[in-house]
């Protein structure tokens, strides 16, 4: 990860606890990145389609932004807590 991209996760996190929350949640390995299985392992009705309709820059992950964006369009809900 380069110090723009850590910068930004670390912004992410401090204006966005939900999705922070959410990342942890849905981050296994700890890339940074989700996969459609790391999403599918909590989000079980995940498709492929769906996933890839998240996933807009087309890399087989969804980043910070990706996942902000699918959350805000409503394509996922926030992981609660409870």
């Amino acid at each position: 990860m380069t110090h723009m991209s850590k910068t930004l996760a670390a912004l992410g996190l401090i204006l966005s606890p939900t999705l922070a929350f959410a990342a942890v949640e849905l981050d296994a390995n700890g890339d940074g990145m989700i996969t459609i299985e790391e999403m599918q392992a909590v989000y079980t009705d995940t498709t492929a389609e769906a996933f890839s309709e998240m996933d807009t820059n087309g890399d087989g992950a969804l980043d910070d932004g990706e996942m902000q964006a699918a959350q805000e369009s409503g394509l996922i809900k926030p992981i609660s807590d409870g």
